[in-house]
């Protein structure tokens, strides 16, 4: 079994924030293949799909409490961490930008430093959407919980709809074909990044 998550922060007041893109690309695969969100025991909405080999998932604890939810669908579903998929947001990464990586550290991201702290390891594949840092002057919180501006609209939309096919192909094809497919500089080359 598979479990593909996507981080954001539960409330309407999020939703379309710069911090939300990982549940963006969730909702994005959710209906594609008619998947309904239901609550699990776990503190997530979780929604099953390919006749229940693979579980999407947003938790509904804030961001940097994410790993609760994790931990407890991977215990309750026993599934192994290389079998998890973190879909997450990243201000380091141009805006539209993908980067997938079988494991790592948080790089100051809190959703998946919480995720780290609970599992106790970094060994989890994750997808980073590219989300811009904006004005180096901005406060970082008040960056991430912003909405986007009408230009860079097109261009998240964009990346949300990739971000949901690389999560198809984790499913499919494990994160090797996900980062050889999407870590590209220019989606127009066939040029992988370097991992």
């Amino acid at each position: 079994m598979k479990l593909v998550v996507g981080l954001g922060n539960p409330g309407r007041q999020y939703e379309g924030t710069r911090h939300n893109v990982g549940f963006a690309a969730l909702d994005v695969l959710a209906r594609r293949h008619g998947v309904d969100w239901e609550s699990a025991r776990a503190e997530a909405l979780i929604g099953k799909w390919r006749a229940g080999s693979t579980l999407l998932a947003k938790p509904l604890t804030f961001m940097n409490l994410s790993g609760r939810a994790v931990l407890d669908l991977l215990q309750f579903y026993k599934i192994d961490p290389q079998d998890l998929l973190v879909v997450v947001d990243e201000v380091q990464l141009e805006l539209g930008r993908l980067r997938a990586r079988p494991s790592g550290s948080s790089g100051g991201h809190n959703g998946l430093k919480s995720i780290i702290g609970v599992l106790g390891t970094e060994n989890f594949p994750r997808l980073r959407i590219g989300v811009g840092r904006g004005d180096m002057r901005r406060d970082l919180a008040d960056h991430v919980l912003a909405r986007f501006d009408a230009a860079e609209r097109p261009i998240i939309d964009d990346a949300i709809a990739r971000a949901a096919d690389a999560a198809e192909t984790f499913v499919r094809e494990e994160i090797v074909a996900v980062m050889n497919t999407y870590n590209r500089k220019d989606d127009k080359t066939s040029e992988s990044e370097e991992t």
